[in-house]
């Protein structure tokens, strides 16, 4: 019986010996051999790739470049030299795809930046601590040693209704990144600048816009500052903004802005015509650089530069100069409504004048003002050109201004008409005051589709070519190519 068993497990020993031994068995062997190899170095390749940074392995093909981060950032990030925390508040399986590839963009980019999911399922008071709004999915908290800052979703998808009553039209944008890079350059700052707000004088208050992007930009605000109690602007004042003043500065104030501006200080002006009282104190300050203010309205019958159907909304020439290269670039507009006009004339040689924004040659300036009646020139108009924005700078002091002759400039309205450009020429503006050239600006993402927009006349002319005129083309060159091929045989 052993035995039996014993020559049984021989046979078939000697049996796959022998079968293992054949050219098909060898083949098979080597086939197997080399799938164990390559799907080894699949596995290693997978491996490797996905230590790999996201910016090597993924690319961004979106239309507005949502996953791809600006010179600004890179600057910022780079030069990091303590460690931040970015705190992503979200549901498991709730995730913002865009927001997720983003994140993975700043961790590639620096060691010094960690990113770390919080559920709010399992952690349901852990953003208390940052913020007292109501905290919604995919929010953000930027933290670094004791400073920290919180980002709502709704802050980084922006959604701008303020054109919805005139157009019809919601514009949407995508700030992601312009949110995360300033929150990033906020915690780790010492000092910020710091701009003071003049009152006292029927100053409107800062539009939502501005306040938000001066916030985002990181410049503290002191609301409220008043000359009438201090015996000259405080030395922590980076910025002194004027803004739309519907009274005059007092003598004594005038001396005290002399001052500040000649001794090296920086100070921005928004004031237009004014429909009840002159503020001829305040137009001192321009006088001073050899700068003339025309009283009245600014209408220009050029076509080419104003806005809409309305000659006193006017859409200047942009000149060239620190503030607004970046807009040239772009291919921006800034929207100047109710204007004053400004006129460079010489000075003392202690100042350089630079006209920023510029009208055309059939400008003028109608001297009824809210008055007026028509956009006509009349008896008692002044011809342009005019300025309608100028920036100042003290050449002994390295005192600076930046003066524009409209009230409205900031509204809401006006820089949604512009695309943002009126508040980055005001915003590029104190970044030249302060000499901040590195300053976070980084545009939002515009998630706007582009309509290509036709007449009805040039829609049916589309329709004969394509249905008609190119279809027979191709039948007479098929008919042509028949009879020539028949003339051959």
């Amino acid at each position: 019986m052993k035995n039996s068993l014993k020559n049984k497990w021989q046979g078939a020993l000697a049996r796959n010996r022998q079968a293992l031994s054949t050219r098909t068995a060898k083949v098979g062997g080597y086939s197997f051999v080399l799938s164990l190899v390559v799907l080894a170095i699949l596995i290693a390749v997978n491996v490797l790739a996905s230590k790999l940074p996201s910016s090597w392995t993924q690319f961004d093909i979106s239309a507005a470049q949502l996953y791809s981060l600006t010179s600004d950032t890179k600057v910022v990030v780079t030069n990091l030299e303590q460690d931040v925390t970015i705190y992503w508040i979200c549901q498991a399986g709730q995730e913002d795809t865009v927001i997720d590839k983003l994140l993975d963009r700043y961790e590639d980019l620096s060691d010094h930046i960690t990113v770390v999911k919080k559920d709010p399922d399992i952690y349901p008071t852990f953003a208390q601590q940052y913020t007292e709004e109501t905290v919604t999915n995919n929010s953000l908290v930027v933290e670094s040693g004791d400073k920290s800052r919180y980002i709502s979703y709704e802050n980084i998808y922006e959604v701008d209704t303020a054109s919805y009553y005139t157009t019809g039209s919601v514009s949407q944008s995508f700030d992601g990144e312009g949110q995360i890079t300033s929150a990033i350059d906020y915690v780790v700052s010492t000092d910020l600048p710091q701009v003071y707000l003049l009152s006292g004088h029927g100053e409107a208050e800062l539009s939502q816009t501005f306040s938000d992007e001066l916030e985002r930009s990181n410049y503290e605000t002191v609301a409220d500052f008043t000359l009438l109690n201090v015996d000259a602007v405080p030395e922590e004042c980076d910025v002194l903004l004027i803004n739309a003043p519907t009274s005059d500065i007092s003598d004594e104030e005038l001396t005290m802005l002399r001052s500040y501006v000649s001794g090296g200080g920086k100070l921005v002006v928004l004031s237009g015509p004014q429909e009840r009282a002159d503020l001829p104190n305040l137009q001192a300050l321009l006088n001073d650089y050899g700068v003339t203010v025309t009283d009245g309205v600014v209408v220009d019958n050029n076509r080419d530069y104003y806005a809409f159907t309305a000659p006193y909304v006017l859409m200047p020439e942009i000149q060239s100069s620190e503030i607004t290269d970046p807009l040239v670039e772009g291919d921006y507009h800034v929207i100047v409504p109710i204007a004053q006009g400004l006129t460079v004339g010489e000075n003392d040689g202690s100042a350089t004048v630079t006209s920023l924004l510029q009208t055309s040659d059939d400008s003028f300036s109608k001297a009824a003002g809210y008055a007026m009646t028509t956009y006509d020139k009349e008896d008692g108009d002044t011809d342009g050109p005019f300025s309608l924005a100028v920036s100042v700078e003290d050449t002994a002091s390295g005192g600076r201004m930046l003066w524009v002759a409209s009230d409205y400039l900031l509204d809401d309205l006006y820089n949604s008409y512009s695309s943002g450009a009126n508040l980055d020429f005001v915003m590029n503006g104190l970044s030249w005051m302060i000499g901040d050239t590195d300053a976070v600006s980084i545009r939002s993402k515009s998630l706007n589709y582009n309509y290509l927009t036709i007449s009805s006349s040039s829609a049916a002319w589309l329709k004969v070519c394509m249905i008609g005129i190119i279809p027979v083309g191709f039948l007479l060159l098929g008919v042509d190519e028949v009879l020539r091929r028949r003339k051959k045989v």
